[in-house]
C-alpha cells in the first residue's frame, strides 16, 4: 500500500522558516515527480512545485499571476533524499498569505495526474 505522509507544519510568525517533510512508502518512486501543492481556506488547490525522483530537478509553480499573487520561487525549496525515500520542502520569509494546508503528491512522468495524496499538514503564518 503506497503511502505519503507530511510532517513539519505548525504556527510560525511571518519571516520564519519551516520544512516539512513527506515520507513516501508501499513502492519505488523511480519514474515519479513528488509535487508539493497547497490550499488554503476557500480557495482552489494551488501547485507549489515538483522535483523528479531519479534525477533531482525541480520546478516551481508561479503564483505571481495567479490566484495568489504571491509567488514562492526563491522562497521555497523542494529536495529529496532517496535512502530515506522522504521529499523536503523548506519554506523561507513565509508571509500569512502562506498559510495552507500543504499535500504531498506522487504521480508518474508519463501521467499528466498524480496518482497518490497525503492526507496533508497545516501551515499557518501569523503576522
Amino acid at each position: 500500500q503506497v503511502q505519503l505522509v507530511e510532517s513539519g507544519g505548525g504556527l510560525v510568525q511571518a519571516g520564519d522558516s519551516l520544512s516539512l517533510s513527506c515520507t513516501a512508502s508501499g513502492r519505488s518512486f523511480g519514474g515519479f515527480r513528488m509535487a508539493w501543492f497547497r490550499q488554503a481556506p476557500g480557495k482552489e488547490r494551488e501547485f507549489v512545485g515538483y522535483i523528479i525522483w531519479d534525477s533531482g530537478t525541480t520546478l516551481y509553480g508561479d503564483s505571481g499571476s495567479g490566484l495568489y499573487g504571491y509567488p514562492v520561487k526563491g522562497r521555497f525549496t523542494i529536495s529529496r533524499d532517496n535512502v530515506k525515500n522522504t521529499v523536503y520542502l523548506q519554506m523561507n520569509s513565509l508571509k500569512p498569505e502562506d498559510t495552507a494546508v500543504y499535500y504531498c503528491a506522487a504521480g508518474r512522468l508519463r501521467d499528466s495526474v498524480y496518482n497518490y495524496w497525503g492526507q496533508g499538514t497545516q501551515v499557518t503564518v501569523s503576522s
